[in-house]
């Protein structure tokens, strides 16, 4: 495939954006070579500036469940956009949104939206510190909360150190009530329990994390910090910026029959546009302005652009709960399929797949947290990724990123991806 045309535009927008790029897993740093660019979609399927068609396993990090232009969600937002885009007032639509969310997620008795998942997560930590008095947070290695500065620690020398900053602009005093621990890692969680009494106030992890690829839960992991936040009297925060809507109506918190204290949303429940919110039970949501005392505010929260498309694809998922398993059928057939491919070659692999998310690690051992995920052959990965591009399908350009499936991708784009893999496997 050429790309002439993406080339072009990437040294256009290096003189004028840093990097090239506005988001840095977008630049291709982690595999070389010249990022795609993108001119549109529609279902399962990107079209960049080149005219290629690519056969997309990213979904725009997720929430493109049903496909790209989903009508029912594009012909919503045209619609409103038609009324206006932002007024900075109160809407109908608003009571709307929150009503459904609310009706589909367990545990929760009211919701508050702002703009992105990276915000929303902010917002739940203040208000989880606010409600219990505490300013420490437990955070897990590999797990991604956005870029506030809370979120952005690095491991420190053991399970109960503080961690360090690992982007500058962090102070080193944020820094010292961030705790890490390795994820899967319950005895780890303990000691940083046990050496900091009282002084928790949340545990905040994605129940299946995304960002150091597709990294499952081990059983009793999530019930066993739910005992802990319950016996510490911390409370639990789920990041479901991926997860949420995702892995079914309800999310994490029904697919593991686990209730989180507060639990983060983002991507989906927008229908792709700028979009998060956070939720909880109101004996917590009491605690936020302007009904109480922790300040959240945002002049765009709330946008009616982002409430009609989020209504709109969160009244579709609700109305068709079959597409869940749908879903997770089809990423099974694509799991199967790579597998068998696999298993022929000589290389070492593991797959990791949970509902419609997976992951392909060049790794001998299983991936069960960060340090895992490290141990995989990045080299192999980079050719995967671009042998793989190269056949007319776009993966996450990061081997510590999960695929997402969307329900427009038919049997005949599986088979042809896994037809390209076979391809690809006897250059790697």
């Amino acid at each position: 495939m050429l790309y002439k045309r993406s080339s072009e535009l990437f040294a256009q927008a290096s003189k004028v954006i840093p990097g090239g790029v506005n988001s840095p897993v977008r630049a291709f740093k982690s595999v070389g070579g010249t990022p795609v660019f993108v001119k549109e979609a529609k279902g399962a399927y990107l079209y960049d500036e080149d005219g290629n068609r690519l056969i997309d396993y990213i979904a725009s990090w997720g929430p493109m469940i049903f496909g790209h232009a989903f009508e029912p969600v594009t012909n919503a937002v045209i619609e409103k956009a038609k009324k206006g885009t932002s007024f900075g007032m109160p809407t109908e639509i608003e009571t709307q949104i929150a009503e459904l969310a609310v009706s589909m997620v367990p545990n929760i008795d009211k919701i508050r939206f702002v703009n992105s998942g990276t915000e929303a997560c902010m917002s739940a930590v203040r208000l989880a510190r606010g409600f219990t008095g505490r300013e420490k947070i437990i955070k897990f290695s590999g797990c991604y909360h956005g870029h506030s500065d809370s979120f952005l620690i690095q491991a420190g020398s053991g399970a109960v150190t503080f961690g360090t900053p690992n982007s500058p602009g962090v102070t080193q005093g944020t820094a010292k009530d961030t705790l890490l621990a390795p994820y899967n890692n319950l005895e780890a969680v303990k000691e940083l329990f046990e050496a900091n009494k009282d002084e928790i106030a949340a545990i905040i992890l994605e129940p299946v994390a995304g960002n150091m690829g597709c990294v499952i839960p081990k059983h009793e992991f999530l019930s066993g910090l739910r005992a802990l936040c319950d016996e510490h009297k911390s409370l639990l925060i789920f990041d479901e910026v991926m997860t949420g809507f995702r892995l079914a109506k309800g999310g994490a918190q029904e697919v593991f029959n686990i209730a989180a204290d507060i639990v983060t949303f983002g991507k989906v429940i927008g229908g792709g546009l700028p979009v998060g919110a956070f939720a909880a039970r109101a004996e917590i949501m009491s605690y936020l302005a302007p009904e109480g005392p922790v300040y959240q505010a945002g002049t765009l929260s709330g946008n009616p652009l982002a409430m009609a498309a989020g209504l709109a694809m969160l009244t579709e998922l609700n109305n068709n709960p079959e597409l869940f398993t749908s879903l997770e059928e089809k990423t099974k057939y694509l799991h199967e399929g790579f597998d068998k491919v696999l298993e022929e070659s000589e290389l070492d692999y593991t797959i990791n797949r949970f509902g419609s998310m997976l992951s392909v690690f060049f790794a001998k051992e299983p991936v069960v947290d960060f340090q895992s995920a490290m141990v995989a052959n990045n080299d192999t990965f980079k050719k995967y990724f671009h042998g793989m591009l190269k056949e007319g399908v776009y993966l996450p350009p990061s081997s510590f990123e999960s695929y997402f499936l969307n329900d427009a991708l038919s049997y005949e784009d599986l088979d042809k991806t896994i037809s390209a893999l076979k391809k690809v496997v006897p250059t790697l």
